[in-house]
């Protein structure tokens, strides 16, 4: 008897430590979903400068990736039903780094197709990490999606904030600065090796379709609103902060307060939310913040920081609540693919559209009160998104 009670505490123990690993693992992968991109956007004048790219053609280095994470996402639910989530996101992690490479060859060509490479490799990724979440940590979903989102919107801050310092001390080489990102990625890999002994992979069977469902319409329109409402405010802030008088330094100093709050709402909101069966509270919540923080940026002169924080609170936390509806509404792990590959598929693609929209609307306007409108417009489709798809029913009946 004492030899089965020493034994079961054994594989408790493995279990646990196992279930640490993969904890581990999905947040380095989580955390290579963003440098790659972000990474690109405060080296634009360099690219420009020594490519003599128009600004229009340095644009698509930026909004390429992202509208291939929304044209990959359709793919990876049958990839991960195929060769298993394990294979899959190893594979990815392997497509990023060749991606990445491929940007440090001298050639347009090689830059875009890198580009569009290293936006299909995070597509995938983006869209199994929710199902493999909804497999493995089905009880702690609330604190995983949390951790996940977390780790993911700080990649983000991280390139952002390390971009510009790594090129200087490259002296003003871009290409090594943009493969300079492949480091994470490999130690992604590496720690991701031993996953792959726990593969679950089989007969592709095709779900029933959601593209009927009211529920997994709701969550594709908050994850897409939120997407929208994060792309599109990020690119343009510094722009609408010069016009108002704030130097570079100024700006930055602005945004990256802004991340900083994204970063805790993506971990904080989650958690909380999870604990709770309804989640329609969180999902206003996450509406209230963005629109009281454009209400202040608008309107007051004073605490720019406090205001961008209180925006960008909004998406950051709508992401990781986003991915919790994922988790909460479906019933299995494959159907939780569905729905991530459903959303993010349409939600990419509007947030690729978001930037050039408002931007065109300034342009024919000249005013940014009608620009950020395109905004409020985003943030009205949220809160609709939001109240739906919080509810606690599932997709599908048993």
């Amino acid at each position: 008897m004492s030899q089965e009670v020493v034994r079961d505490a054994d594989r408790g123990s493995a279990s646990t430590a196992w279930i640490a690993i993969t904890a581990v693992g999905v947040m380095l992968v989580a955390a290579n979903l963003r440098p790659a991109v972000v990474s690109v956007s405060p080296l634009v004048t360099d690219i420009r400068e020594s490519t003599g790219y128009s600004a229009g053609t340095a644009g698509l280095l930026t909004t390429l990736p992202i509208l291939f994470f929304g044209l990959a996402a359709p793919f990876a639910p049958w990839l991960a039903a195929r060769f298993g989530f394990e294979r899959t996101i190893f594979a990815s992690l392997l497509l990023l780094i060749a991606g990445i490479g491929l940007r440090w060859i001298p050639g347009a060509a090689w830059l875009f197709l890198g580009s569009a490479v290293v936006g299909a490799a995070i597509g995938v990724c983006n869209v199994i990490l929710p199902g493999l979440i909804k497999r493995d940590f089905t009880h702690s979903s609330g604190l995983m999606t949390g951790l996940y989102s977390m780790t993911m919107t700080g990649g983000a801050a991280v390139a952002a904030a390390f971009t510009v310092p790594i090129d200087d001390r490259f002296g003003g080489d871009w290409r090594k600065t943009l493969a300079t990102w492949a480091i994470l990625a490999v130690i992604a890999a590496v720690v991701w090796v031993p996953q792959l002994r726990q593969v679950h992979a089989g007969t592709y069977t095709r779900p029933a379709p959601l593209w009927g469902n009211k529920i997994a319409w709701a969550i594709t329109v908050f994850m897409g609103s939120q997407s929208f409402v994060f792309y599109t405010f990020v690119a343009w802030l510094p722009t609408y902060l010069l016009d108002r008088g704030y130097d570079k330094t100024e700006a930055g100093t602005v945004l990256a307060g802004g991340q900083i709050a994204a970063i805790v709402g993506s971990l904080v909101v989650p958690i909380i939310a999870g604990r709770f069966a309804d989640q329609r509270a969180a999902g206003v919540v996450t509406v209230a913040s963005t629109v009281a923080g454009l209400l202040g940026l608008f309107c007051t002169d004073v605490w720019a920081v406090f205001w961008c924080m209180l925006v960008l609170f909004g998406p950051g936390s709508a992401l990781g609540l986003a991915l919790l509806f994922m988790v909460r509404r479906s019933r299995s792990a494959e159907q939780t693919n569905q729905v991530s590959g459903m959303s993010q598929c349409l939600g990419y693609v509007l947030a690729a559209v978001g930037p050039f929209a408002l931007g065109v609307v300034h342009d024919v306007t000249g005013s940014w009160a009608a620009a950020f409108s395109v905004i409020a417009v985003a943030l009205c489709t949220q809160a609709w998104g939001g109240w739906l798809a919080g509810r606690n029913i599932y997709m599908t009946p048993d």
